[in-house]
């Protein structure tokens, strides 16, 4: 089946099981091709009647998935990774036209979901516990790592699949079933994708769709047990004092503002590419986009005429065709962010490049790559997720400066350096404020390396063998094999226990 036909058999569905069926909802919103404003279908919000028959399912199957071996789980894991690859041209153009990420990137998505997939499926059953020595002879003492139960996750429409795949691996793995809410832009990508988990049985991954309202029954719901949130601060705030109210352990991650410094020592062609490319890669929509960049001022200028040139030369256009970059997912997104350059210009930074919609574009919301200079520490765009296709420049005076202001920020998801100075390198990365650091080589995953912020960019990891915790709890468990009476302790006390007197 083609991508315009699967967004005829997908619209307005949602998945129960390994069903897909049409949601009785009223509220519809069209799904819109962002580079060329075509709509391509619509989707539902799910009627509560319809989330709580997901939830009672996902729950019901949650027994018989935790039943299973670990390798049981693990060998129907690593096909539902193969399905994926098999299915990746698909799934690719697919996500391209929902949300606007070159294709090229797409199928990069679709690679790290396998990866992913496949990683936690062997993670999961090399430890689910440990012995410890007992505290009493004779006896038994060990620990259990048992699943939660029903895991709801809630996704952005930045990395659909990946994100979701680094999520719902850990807690399929662990012996969970799953409910996901995509994001509104992405959610025809994302119900054909969960394709690839049908030989898993049934109600074992599920999928409700709408906006707001879906997400928030999921996450209060007493008969979900653990959440996954990537989005705003404000709903990640909100989705933590939803899961407060029952104990629900939450992973947040709500957002960076990530640095980049660039010192002397640095090369200044691979520097300014790896600019380029940490702050226009699927048009600078990733929360670990380098969004504040901090360039000492022996090098400022060079720097700044080699990044012009580099984002002058990204080709822009429909993910389809052969571009760098794509479209902004969707109207209100370009509108937000024209926003966040006009008040850069209004509070006196300097456009070196782009900051303006391509001329060549009649339709589709694009942004050209944008170049800001002048920027300083107390601008709004120094302070706040762009989430979009700009680099804005403040020069520093010295590597201690470039730490302190890197710092000042309420946000800490990631933070780059370039630099040949070992010295510095190494000093960045116990001095930056942030879950992880890139020196030499921004926006690197590892599936075995946890992902995560501090700060106000959220709690929790994702990936490594962090990734599995919040969706396992740990039990303590103490045998006596021989159901011996335990005199050293038990009733009656000993008379020479007695309070002696004074």
């Amino acid at each position: 089946m083609g991508a315009t036909a699967t967004f005829q058999e997908l619209t307005n569905k949602y998945r129960i099981g390994s069903e897909y069926r049409t949601s009785k909802g009223s509220k519809k919103l069209d799904i819109i091709d962002p580079a060329t404003e075509e709509v391509l279908g619509q989707l539902t919000e799910n009627t509560p009647q319809e989330i709580d028959e997901v939830i009672a399912l996902a729950n019901k199957a949650q027994k018989g998935w935790a039943a299973l071996t670990g390798l049981e789980r693990a060998h129907l894991l690593h096909e539902s990774a193969r399905k994926m690859l098999d299915n990746q041209h698909l799934l690719a153009t697919l996500m391209s036209m929902e949300m606007g990420k070159t294709y090229k990137e797409a199928v990069d998505e679709v690679h790290w979901s396998a990866h992913a997939v496949d990683y936690f499926a062997e993670i999961a059953r090399h430890d689910i516990g440990r012995v410890m020595e007992a505290a009493t002879a004779g006896q038994f003492h060990y620990t259990l790592k048992q699943p939660r139960g029903v895991a709801a996750i809630i996704l952005p429409f930045n990395y659909p699949l990946v994100l979701l795949c680094w999520e719902a691996g850990a807690a399929l793995a662990t012996g969970n079933t799953v409910i996901v809410k995509p994001s509104d832009l992405t959610t025809v990508c994302t119900l054909e994708f969960l394709k690839c988990f049908d030989n898993l049985p049934e109600g074992v991954m599920n999928c409700v769709t709408g906006v707001a309202a879906a997400g928030q029954q999921i996450v209060s719901s007493r008969d979900t047990h653990a959440v996954c949130f990537t989005g705003s601060v404000p709903v990640g705030i909100a989705v933590s004092e939803a899961c407060a109210k029952t104990f629900k352990p939450a992973l947040i991650e709500s957002s960076g503002n990530d640095p980049f410094l660039v010192m002397p020592s640095a090369p200044m062609d691979v520097a300014a590419r790896a600019a380029s490319f940490s702050a226009y890669m699927n048009c600078g929509q990733i929360c670990v986009s380098a969004e504040r960049f901090f360039v000492h001022k022996d090098i400022h200028d060079e720097f700044v005429d080699r990044l012009v040139a580099e984002a002058e030369a990204v080709r822009v256009g429909n993910g389809l065709d052969k571009v760098d970059m794509g479209p902004l997912a969707a109207q209100r997104e370009r509108d937000r962010f024209e926003n966040v350059i006009a008040r850069a210009r209004e509070q006196g930074a300097t456009v070196a490049t782009g900051g303006t919609r391509p001329s060549e574009f009649n339709k589709g919301w694009f942004e050209a790559p944008t170049v800001l200079t002048g920027c300083t520490p107390d601008m709004d765009i120094m302070n706040n997720e762009s989430f979009g296709p700009v680099a804005p420049i403040c020069k520093v005076d010295s590597f201690d400066q470039a730490i302190e202001l890197a710092n000042k920020s309420e946000y800490g998801l990631g933070a780059n350096i370039y630099t040949a100075d070992l010295h510095e390198g190494i000093r960045a990365s116990e001095q930056l404020e942030a879950g992880m650091v890139w020196v030499n080589a921004p926006l690197l995953d590892n599936d075995a390396g946890p992902f995560g912020g501090t700060k106000m960019s959220g709690v929790g990891r994702q990936l490594g063998g962090e990734g599995l915790e919040l969706f396992r709890t740990t039990k303590t468990i103490m045998i006596d094999p021989s159901c011996d009476t335990q005199d050293f302790w038990w009733f009656p006390y000993a008379d020479n226990e007695m309070y002696p007197g004074d």
